[in-house]
């Protein structure tokens, strides 16, 4: 987990606001706003050994809703707190979630184009874009050894398996609902589909291809949507946008707890043995403390933030 001592900075996608937030990482205020960019700034990269951030602009919509759907990802100079350079994805469309692969080559999903660039951040430059196989490739998620990537294919109730180092589309992998978002274990056995229909989590056997078993989510009344692995491979943490929730998972024992946060929480980031998460609807970060599964406090960040990162 990121170690509080060596924390210098804190950055917030604030999607609803259309900005990028400085945060300081101890009082949690904001410092420096990032504005004036295209709507609308989703999903956040942070790399802190570089120094830079990655945020696309997405559009103006939100998946399957998206009538002008954006092409560019800005690079973020953390230390400069300022845009350092903006990428062209086009021809390619839609930009949503970015990862840092074990190649250190940057992988985004392009939703509206079925695609998934590969992008040098030694150039910025798109070196390859591979087929999704799926128009509603929303998420990705690549596997430690970097050897496989997973799209969530939402509404087609599949899970694409891409090749990282072939950069090629091996098949899909079905799942009995829709669905709103992967993760992968830090052993790259299992894959976790979250289910887009009811509080579910489907568990795939990497291996087999198949899903190996469904799991209830505790607690928790409705869908969730974004699902996270602890950086020590721990927990599993997965966020409810409609239930107001988060529900952390021992990933030996399979306990649960359901821990209350603000309205339409997304994703978060670990900071030592606590975690943050940004609700986007009501312009909260929560703070959890993770060892005894509680919520710890809260405060203001922007008009909604989606995505939370250290550095």
């Amino acid at each position: 987990m990121t170690n509080q001592a060596g924390v210098r900075g804190m950055i917030a996608v604030d999607k609803i606001g259309c900005k990028i937030l400085f945060l300081n990482p101890h009082t949690y205020e904001t410092e420096t706003v990032l504005d004036g960019f295209q709507k609308t700034v989703h999903e956040l990269l942070v790399i802190p050994e570089t120094g830079l951030a990655y945020v696309p602009i997405f559009g103006d919509g939100i998946h399957g809703r998206n009538p002008n759907p954006g092409h560019q990802l800005h690079v973020i100079d953390l230390l400069k707190r300022k845009v350092a350079e903006t990428i062209d994805l086009s021809p390619y469309s839609a930009p949503h979630t970015v990862r840092l692969g074990a190649d250190r080559l940057v992988y985004i999903t392009c939703e509206n184009s079925a695609k998934v660039l590969v992008i040098d951040p030694t150039t910025n430059k798109v070196v390859d874009a591979i087929d999704s196989g799926s128009r509603n490739g929303h998420r990705l998620a690549i596997a430690p050894d970097g050897r496989r990537l997973y799209t969530d294919n939402e509404e087609d109730a599949t899970v694409s398996v891409i090749d990282v180092p072939g950069r090629k589309l091996l098949g899909k992998i079905e799942t009995p609902q829709a669905l709103a978002g992967i993760a992968v274990s830090n052993d790259g056995r299992t894959a976790v589909a979250v289910s887009d229909e009811h509080p579910v989590i489907f568990m795939i056997d990497t291996a087999a291809g198949k899903v190996a078993r469904e799991v209830r989510l505790e607690g928790a009344p409705k869908p969730a949507q974004i699902a996270r692995y602890s950086p020590d491979g721990g927990l599993l943490v997965v966020s409810n946008l409609n239930s107001n929730m988060l529900s952390i998972i021992d990933t030996s024992s399979g306990a649960q707890a359901a821990v209350p946060v603000g309205d339409q929480p997304m994703d978060f980031a670990f900071r030592g043995d606590e975690l943050f998460v940004g609700c986007q609807g009501d312009g909260s970060m929560h703070v959890i403390d993770v060892p005894n599964r509680r919520h710890k406090h809260s405060f203001k960040a922007g008009m909604g933030c989606e995505s939370v990162g250290f550095f």
